[in-house]
């Protein structure tokens, strides 16, 4: 097994240690360690703790480890790693170890060489020492995620680790080994109360994280994270209803959900989507940033020390078990431990951002009023759509005018205000002067395109990213280009990038080729220039002048002076000219002329790059560049225009896609004699395939795709097909393929690719709802509902995953493809109505009407039988139902078709109501009036929330058990006490009987494809 480097390491999703080892698996629960495995003589075993000793077996075949750890710890943070390791000490920190697989070691140097550093960070502004005596580093093949934070111990993927020569994936390498460091202070060492208090530690450890990144990237590099992350979180929210930190369950018979919108339960951690718990994050670290605009930065790092000092002493109280619980953080201690430190109340804070969910929607607008020499500014609040809430409080407003940036802090107190904010500059004409901006920068500006009655060079609202909000506010496009142009924070340069794509103008063109050849300015603001000139080019493609945008840019700074197609000698040492290297060539591809095709200048100038590409010189790997150069040719692509009879081959191809494919072909080859680092070339190509095919230049055939999907094939390489299967999939509605891929969701050895298979259908799902596919079969809604109920029961993010692809596939509401239910009307005899059946209620609501006569079929409704599934008004109702005594006679229903759910009223002047006999000597009016408030969920939310748990699915009750219990909870003075007291016995007796054996014969009693869900029952049950 050394020799394979077979090895096995522990992963789970929050508490889920029971499934390796019993323990009690919460986080609430803190005691010590001690630990031993016995694993193989060529094998290490890596656990929590130090390693005391190492005792080798009397036959010498087998060794024990024994491990310690004295510091109270939750059983969910205890991880364990077996495998031929090789070990390394880190040279300037001697209690961090670090592990790897064979051959690995050289990498493992280099990717581990600026640990310290983090170390040195974090002690400095929490003041506080690490808090465990160790830590060791596993670096693992196969990880379900790039990084795992336990006690003292972190488990990464083998992908992270990278030699000197890869510029790409340094960054990424060094973010992800500093945010499981910050975790083992904040989520290790001190650990949460309940799950709803997983958002304190979630959000600290995320912003001390933001802190080294500010540090070590810049502050750039820092705003350019907060502004991505709060774009993604406002999106959400926006797009679904809101992400709610800390939800609050009320206790008692009737507990509602806090958030009904959603399609799972936020109750339990196992049941969130993987997206949903990624952007819970996000949100926890951006609260923590609006704490810190209110009581200050030195504040809220006091409080972390004054947590981490009483953590700290509890710990070193081994036999005071009692005093563990300053280890356990809750929100309420959270909150009074600021409120010691600062003095102030951040009560209002939490429950506006903590306690409810959704974000802030701003609508601006402003005019300048000369005579009074004032800028009237109106903003408006959207508080009734999805996703937002009513903001009351401050606003701060920034005005860059002529003789300085001068900030405005307003207050919001309705939907709609209108604010008067003086100016203090006046307008001047044809007078040069430098202006001074808010970095005390003063520079020249040239004001010919501005108003020149106006001061006004531009306006920002919430310019430090205070609230969490989406703001949409209209100035003209001059002012966009002066932003854009003159501001120095990131956050406002890509504001003023997206919204000039809504102006296509000269001008525009000529301020994004500015910041373009503008070194001075953020890599990342200019790699976003480049996409939206792309953008305004094809706009402008009727009144473009000149050669292809950025043409002239990427000739001037990389090609050779004497021969404009022919590229330097790569040389990668200037980083941000290597990213723009990389991305101009993918964004120039995205032109289209008159005629939608790429100009034959693009494609030639991208195919000479290829040609004339030179890494010999270079110290650093070019096997980004080679694969962007790769995407930049399948960017050029266009929809091929053929008969809808030929055949396509490779003769016929068009010119420039056949040398595109001939590249690509060539390119894969090498690939497989000089394979890169990660395969990044192969997987570019596989794309570019895809892109072919879908615009049908080549036969659009899956089968290449599948042999490199296969298992044993590089992760990056598999990922990249199993995509453009997934996209095979829903372009050509191929069901064959979408069989292929669930296969491999159910029998895939990386749990990791099957969790992606998910992901990817899930955010392009092969059909839609409400819509006529042949993908859309009761085998596909039965296949993905066993797998919810029983195949993913060993995972929770699988089984997250698969909710939410039937979720995407098939909405709240019954698939279009499923047969009519058994259940077409419930009888509610408590309530003397009947009540749609919710399994069979449109989603929207609509059309209950229609759903209801369908179900009667024609004039007659269906009526619940039980778990027998006969049809109503077979034999008689005894011989249906269940087994009763003589005296207790079942329930009849009156008329020969049953209970009619329609009447007219020339026949019956009470319609809409009929007869049920209960007795022999008793009748029951029923009202024949729908629920249309009846839930329209599929239950989803409902299913077990505890990982491995398997949901037991009650069938829906017959109508004679309704009845019967119907009538026994009404009293009747002609029965007799005793009497009672023995029929409440037998229906005891035979309810436990009914309940066993519906547990044992049908297990996917609840399937939509069986026609019964949870929902079968009338609201009375």
């Amino acid at each position: 097994m050394a020799e394979r480097a077979a090895h096995v390491f522990s992963y789970g999703h929050q508490n889920a240690s029971r499934f390796w080892f019993p323990c009690i698996d919460s986080y609430s629960e803190l005691c010590t360690w001690k630990m031993e495995f016995t694993v193989d003589a060529s094998m290490v075993a890596v656990s929590n703790g130090d390693l005391t000793e190492t005792i080798y077996t009397s036959d010498m075949r087998r060794k024990t480890f024994h491990y310690t750890l004295p510091t109270p710890t939750a059983a969910s943070n205890i991880s364990l790693a077996v495998g031929p390791f090789e070990i390394l000490v880190d040279p300037n920190m001697h209690e961090v170890t670090h592990f790897c697989l064979p051959h690995l070691l050289p990498l493992l140097k280099h990717t581990t060489t600026f640990l310290h550093e983090i170390f040195e960070f974090y002690e400095e502004i929490l003041t506080c020492r690490y808090p465990f005596s160790c830590y060791k580093t596993v670096f693992v093949d196969e990880a379900y995620t790039d990084a795992s934070s336990y006690a003292s111990m972190s488990i990464f993927s083998t992908s992270l680790l990278h030699g000197s020569s890869i510029v790409d994936q340094t960054p990424i390498t060094r973010k992800r080994t500093a945010k499981a460091l910050a975790q083992q202070f904040f989520g290790c060492f001190i650990s949460r109360i309940s799950w709803t208090d997983d958002w304190v530690l979630k959000g600290i450890s995320g912003y001390i994280y933001g802190l080294w990144m500010k540090k070590t990237f810049g502050s750039n590099e820092y705003n350019f994270w907060i502004k991505k992350w709060l774009t993604r979180v406002t999106d959400f929210e926006l797009q679904n209803s809101g992400i709610l930190l800390h939800p609050t369950f009320p206790s008692g018979k009737d507990k509602e959900s806090p958030t009904p919108h959603l399609h799972f339960s936020t109750r339990y951690p196992h049941t969130l989507p993987c997206e949903y718990y990624k952007l819970y994050q996000a949100k926890a670290h951006l609260v923590l940033r609006l704490i810190e605009n209110r009581i200050s930065m030195e504040f809220l790092l006091q409080v972390f020390n004054k947590l981490l000092s009483l953590a700290n002493t509890a710990s070193s109280q081994r036999y005071q078990s009692h005093m563990w619980s300053q280890m356990l953080l809750s929100t309420a201690g959270f909150l009074k431990s600021i409120s010691i430190v600062s003095g102030k109340d951040i009560q209002p804070l939490i429950r506006q951002w903590v306690e409810q969910s959704g974000v802030v929607k701003f609508f601006g607008t402003f005019v300048f009023n000369r005579k009074r020499n004032i800028l009237e500014l109106e903003l408006k609040q959207d508080c009734f759509s999805q996703g937002t809430q009513k903001y009351v409080g401050p606003l701060t407003v920034t005005v860059q005018e002529l003789d300085g940036s001068f900030n405005h802090n307003l207050q919001i107190e309705e939907n709609s205000t209108r604010h008067e904010i003086p100016c203090h500059s006046k307008s001047r004409r044809n007078k040069k002067k430098k202006i001074p901006l808010m970095n005390g920068e003063e520079v020249d500006m040239d004001l010919s395109a501005m108003d020149s009655d106006s001061p006004l060079l531009w306006i920002r609202v919430d310019p430090g990213m205070t609230l969490l909000r989406r703001i949409s506010f209209e100035q003209p496009d001059f002012m966009w280009q002066y932003q854009l142009r003159y501001e120095r924070s990131v956050a406002a340069q890509l504001e003023a990038i997206r919204a000039l794509e809504r102006y296509p103008t000269p001008a525009s063109r000529l301020a994004l080729t500015d910041i373009l050849e503008h070194e001075q300015c953020f890599y990342r603001v200019r790699l976003e220039a480049t996409q939206c000139l792309a953008k305004v080019a094809n706009a402008m493609v009727n009144t473009w002048s000149g050669p292809p945008a950025m043409k002239s840019l990427f000739t001037r700074m990389f090609c050779c002076k004497s021969c404009a197609n022919i590229i330097k000698t790569n040389n990668f040492s200037n980083f941000q000219g290597y990213f723009l290297q990389k991305n101009v060539p993918i964004a120039m591809a995205k032109q289209r002329d008159a005629h939608g095709l790429c100009p034959k200048e693009v494609l030639t100038f991208i195919l000479d790059l290829i040609k004339y590409n030179d890494n010999r010189k270079n110290k650093f790997s070019d096997n980004y560049y080679r694969a962007a150069l790769i995407e930049a040719l399948a960017n050029t692509i266009t929809p091929a225009v053929a008969a809808s009879n030929e055949s396509r081959t490779v003769e016929g191809l068009h010119p420039d896609a056949k040398l595109v494919l001939e590249e690509i072909t060539r390119f894969l080859n090498m690939e497989k004699l000089l394979p890169c680092y990660r395969h990044t070339v192969t997987a570019s190509c596989l794309r570019a395939v895809r892109v072919l095919q879908k615009n049908g230049h080549i036969p659009s055939e899956p089968g290449l795709f599948q042999a490199y999907a296969q298992y044993g094939i590089f992760i990056d390489v598999r990922l990249a097909a199993l995509h453009a299967l997934v996209d095979y999939t829903r372009v050509d509605t191929s069901s064959e393929i979408l069989q292929w891929l669930l296969h491999l969701v159910q029998n895939d050895p990386v749990s990791f690719v099957r969790h992606k298979i998910l992901t990817m259908l899930i955010e392009e799902p092969p059909l839609f709802r409400k819509s006529e596919s042949t993908l859309c079969t009761e085998a596909l809604v039965d296949q993905l509902w066993k797998l919810i109920n029983s195949g993913t029961a060993h995972d929770s993010r699988l089984r997250c995953d698969a909710v939410d692809l039937y979720h995407a596939l098939f909405g709240l509401g019954r698939p279009a493809c499923l047969p009519l239910p058994e259940l077409g009307l419930v009888v509610n005899l408590k309530e003397k109505k009947t009540v749609l059946n919710p399994t069979i209620k449109p989603e929207a609501g609509a059309a209950v009407s229609e759903n209801a006569s369908s179900s009667a079929g024609g004039k007659q409704s269906l009526v619940s039988e039980g778990a027998n599934g006969k049809e109503p008004g077979s034999g008689t109702s005894a011989s249906q139902g269940t087994k009763r005594k003589a005296d207790s006679p079942p329930a009849e229903v009156t008329g020969t078709e049953g209970v009619t759910g329609r009447q007219d009223d020339d026949n019956n002047e009470e319609s809409g109501k009929v007869k049920v006999r209960i007795r022999d000597d008793e009748e029951v009016d029923i009202n024949m009036e729908h629920d249309t408030l009846a839930s329209p969920k599929t239950g989803l939310e409902d299913y077990p929330s505890t990982q491995g748990s398997k949901p037991v699915v009650a069938g829906p009750e017959s109508p004679t058990t309704q009845a019967a219990r119907s009538a026994r909870a009404s009293p009747r003075n002609d029965h007799h006490h005793e009497h009672r007291k023995k029929k409440k016995k037998h229906r005891h007796k035979h309810k436990h009987k009914r309940r066993h054996d519906g547990r044992d014969s049908l297990p996917f009693l609840g399937s939509p494809a069986s026609a019964r869900s949870f929902n079968s029952l009338s609201t009375s049950d």
